[in-house]
């Protein structure tokens, strides 16, 4: 009986023990874990001279900056390098850094002002739709112009065929007119530029846009 009781408690203690262990591991394991997903951070920064001398501060001076440097952690372990600034090689970049602010500028208009490339097609065609309305107005009239030259002039020859003096009105009319057809010819040749100009711009727009879609 006593052997029996004697065997009894040695179980429950090596359970009890078994229980400690556990949880002690378990704390281990969580602490640990804890301490893997923590990131490092850096405690120094090590630089080295012109003469190859380590100098080691807790925070990043201008020689730091100036000759590169590397973050250690609290165990002087390397956790990061950085490359030593080069003032010559930034000065060239400062154009190539200013033309691309200034293109990612002109894009966020772009995109503000037209949304996609499908937008700007078709604000393009819209705009030179309007102007070869106006093209073919100003054409039209030129026609009429001309044509009421045709019989300024007939009238014109038929006072001359019959030696008379050509009427003051008729004088008029064929100055007016040729002024008209002059003004007509000039708004042609505007509105035929303005729709090369619009289409060439708009063309660019668009390609600049599709690159963005």
């Amino acid at each position: 009986m006593q052997s029996q009781f004697k065997q009894k408690l040695a179980f429950i203690a090596q359970k009890t023990m078994t229980r400690k262990f556990i949880f002690l591991f378990l704390m281990i394991f969580q602490s640990t874990s804890m301490y893997a997903q923590a990131p490092l951070k850096a405690t120094w920064y090590r630089y080295y001279d012109s003469k190859g001398i380590a100098n080691i501060s807790t925070n990043v001076t201008p020689n730091h900056i100036r000759h590169g440097y590397e973050a250690l952690d609290q165990n002087m372990q390397l956790i990061q390098r950085n490359r030593a600034y080069n003032s010559e090689a930034d000065v060239k970049k400062a154009p190539l850094r200013a033309a691309q602010a200034q293109q990612k500028s002109a894009d966020l208009k772009l995109k503000k002002a037209y949304t996609n490339s499908q937008v700007a097609i078709k604000k393009r065609n819209d705009a030179l739709l309007h102007i070869k309305k106006q093209l073919t107005f100003q054409q039209d009239q030129l026609k009429q112009l001309q044509s009421d030259r045709i019989y300024f002039k007939r009238q014109q020859m038929e006072h001359l065929r019959k030696a008379e003096n050509i009427p003051v009105t008729l004088k008029n009319s064929l100055d007016y007119n040729q002024k008209n057809i002059e003004e007509k010819k000039k708004n042609i040749n505007s509105l035929q530029a303005n729709y090369l100009n619009t289409q060439t711009e708009y063309d660019n727009i668009i390609a600049r846009l599709k690159t963005l879609d």
